[in-house]
């Protein structure tokens, strides 16, 4: 596993394809702030953190419509990876869908999207877009 946060999308991605409810993941202090920026932003249903002895995991509760049981998450995509980084200055910070999606972002401030980014007038590594 040489990008955990990659594997960490793909893993979400492919549970959203197959309609699963509930996806287990491997837990690390960037994926837990991931996940609280998706639920805060209304991405996904709930999210539990559990810990056990060795690393801990991540479930997550998928949102669905409930009519047509189309995901709330259209896209994941990973921007910076680990073969080329893609930092970009407090000017420069990205629009997902002119607003409509959003860009999570690594900063010296923490994690965070790229409209809290903006209004902090921090840059930072750009982690995935997610619409």
């Amino acid at each position: 596993m040489t990008d955990p946060i990659s594997e960490y999308l793909t893993r979400i991605r492919n549970a959203i394809m197959a309609k699963h409810k509930v996806v287990e993941i491997p837990a690390s202090n960037l994926k837990k702030d991931i996940t609280r920026i998706l639920f805060d932003k209304g991405y996904i249903l709930n999210y539990k953190f559990e810990d056990d002895k060795v690393q801990g995991k991540i479930k997550i509760a998928l949102k669905y419509h409930p009519e047509s049981k189309q995901p709330a998450i259209k896209s994941l995509e990973r921007i910076s990876k680990p073969g080329l980084r893609k930092y970009v200055d407090s000017t420069e910070v990205p629009r997902v869908l002119n607003g409509l999606g959003i860009a999570i972002m690594s900063t010296s401030k923490g994690v965070m999207t790229d409209k809290e980014a903006r209004t902090q007038k921090v840059g930072g590594e750009v982690l995935c877009y997610v619409y």
